[in-house]
């Protein structure tokens, strides 16, 4: 039989991972973050109440759970990878309520609870930056399916959100430890007006700042340009063995000529023509003319005036020398060497090649993290791991057509989900962005809906219309304030063509960057030397 005690325990945890759940499975529950880890707080005090052992067996499956029920789908593409990602990922949020488990023998009052938001914060923000990384369950994403409600994200950042759902949830716990200690009969009347007002606006302000924002911000410009979006849908298991190259060519380009007959504009606009990326391997850089299907897309441009095509592709640089150039260079015999990427490449029927390297890699398919260390250990595993190189600084493409040159930025894939990375297009002087990926690795299943929702998060931060471009979807054109203008199917063959509006201004964000991580960080930091400090102050000194 299982005690009163476990059953509440087992209830607060399954609450907490449900709640945290929903607003990243089905749009318009984000709110619920604003109160989903208030039954896990509840359950962290009933434990520490109750002298409770093994806590963190609860808090670990609390957040595997979570875990488990957002980003399942990554067992689709990859069963070991998704495994390791769901428990790893559980395990690091573990820590981080390990540590504030700590710090409340250290702190007392508020402060524990403090450090716990600023914490979590700072980690969010680490997880950004290092080379194993996967920020999907970012706090702030749960809003993204409703983008009305976090237009100040042009200001703070997708971290911004997460400091306000912090912030709720540890103001709705404290209100329920204050209720049940019947602390507020000793409230003056005024304590107890303004912790109601400061209550209500910590959670009612920042929705109406958003809504008063969405509603005066105009998405329109005089600037405009033309987009095609090519969805060939095509199988990402099977494409390249069972479709030759020309037969994919095949596909996508009775859909370009389809999209680029339907543009009302003609020539007064310059064109864009976007196909998903690695839609061709393997292009190489040192001669990229010299391409099948370069030559193919110059074609297709060169009967449409002013047309653009951004060609999604993996690729390779050879190099004749005798050692290694770089430590994830592959040997080909006799001196040569060759680094893959997964790029873009930017055609006009004139022979103009532009290229741009995916830097924000995926661990495993793409990257081999921490070279020094891995790759002698999968050389002698038989080199299991991709090797993709990126580029060290982002780079723009230019869209030529009408008399006008476009800067417009292209994030492939996986770096749609970094803010802060995503800033450096705009400050190159991006006008518009765009964004090709192949999500179906996954089936149909939340992984790819959550991907497309976070490139809205990423229109309001940066304030640029964005066009998409999936494989097999979902692609699509959202404009600067974060609502989805066109938006094509998932798993079908389709053509979309719409018209993005360009900007040149720049938002706080794309400014100044993530100053809510930078914060909490230091933050953090402060309190963490504090804890070191105390904890070796004997306790009958502590104050």
């Amino acid at each position: 039989m299982i005690s009163k005690s476990k059953k509440v325990m087992l209830a607060l945890s399954a609450s907490s991972a449900i709640l945290m759940s929903l607003p990243f499975l089905v749009p318009g529950l984000g709110p619920l973050a604003l109160v989903g880890f208030v039954p896990l707080l509840c359950l962290d005090k009933l434990a520490t109440d109750q002298g409770m052992r093994k806590v963190w067996l609860w808090h670990y499956g609390t957040f595997l759970l979570w875990n488990t029920l957002t980003v399942w789908w990554i067992c689709n593409a990859t069963l070991g990878g998704g495994i390791f990602a769901i428990m790893a990922n559980a395990l690091q949020m573990s820590l981080i309520w390990g540590l504030f488990r700590a710090s409340k023998k250290l702190f007392r009052g508020v402060l524990p609870y403090l450090f716990l938001m600023v914490m979590w914060i700072a980690w969010e923000r680490w997880y950004f930056a290092t080379q194993i990384s996967f920020p999907w369950l970012v706090l702030g994403n749960a809003f993204a399916g409703i983008t009305p409600l976090v237009q100040w994200y042009e200001f703070t950042g997708t971290l911004g959100g997460s400091l306000w759902i912090w912030a709720c949830n540890l103001t709705v716990f404290g209100l329920i430890v204050c209720t049940a200690e019947n602390r507020f009969a000793s409230w003056t009347v005024w304590a107890k007006r303004y912790c109601i007002l400061g209550t209500s606006l910590l959670f009612a302000g920042p929705i109406i700042l958003s809504l008063v924002i969405f509603y005066s911000y105009k998405t329109e410009t005089s600037r405009q340009m033309d987009v095609v979006i090519a969805q060939p849908n095509i199988d990402p298991y099977s494409k390249f063995f069972a479709l030759s190259q020309a037969q994919q060519n095949g596909i996508i380009a009775p859909l370009i000529e389809k999209g680029l007959s339907g543009i009302e504009s003609g020539d007064s606009l310059p064109k864009l023509v976007l196909t998903p990326e690695t839609f061709t391997r393997y292009i190489l850089t040192n001669e990229p003319d010299e391409d099948h299907t370069v030559k193919f897309m110059n074609a297709v441009a060169a009967r449409h005036p002013g047309t653009n095509i951004l060609l999604g592709a993996a690729t390779k640089t050879y190099y004749f020398q005798k050692d290694a150039p770089n430590i994830l260079a592959w040997p080909a015999g006799d001196g040569l060497w060759f680094n893959t990427h997964n790029s873009a490449l930017m055609l006009d029927g004139t022979g103009r090649t532009q290229f741009f390297h995916k830097s924000k890699l995926v661990v495993g398919t793409e990257l081999t993290p921490y070279p020094e260390i891995f790759v002698p250990l999968d050389n002698k595993l038989g080199g299991m791991m991709a090797r993709d190189i990126g580029q060290e600084e982002i780079t723009l493409l230019d869209v030529k057509g009408g008399g006008a040159s476009i800067p417009v930025g292209c994030a492939i894939c996986y770096e749609s989900v970094y803010g802060e990375y995503c800033t450096g297009y705009v400050r190159k002087g991006a006008e518009a962005m765009t964004i090709i990926t192949n999500d179906a690795w996954w089936g149909n299943t939340p992984g790819y809906r959550q991907h497309f929702s976070y490139a809205r998060l990423r229109a309001i931060e940066l304030r640029r219309d964005i066009a998409r471009c999936g494989n097999t979807g979902i692609s699509g054109i959202i404009n600067s304030r974060g609502d989805v203008v066109v938006k094509g199917p998932w798993w079908e063959e389709s053509v979309l063509t719409g018209i993005i509006h360009l900007r040149n201004d720049e938002t706080f964000f794309v400014r100044a960057g993530d100053v809510t991580g930078r914060i909490c960080t230091m933050v953090f930091l402060l309190l963490f030397l504090a804890m070191v400090v105390r904890r070796f102050i004997p306790e009958h000194l502590r104050k």
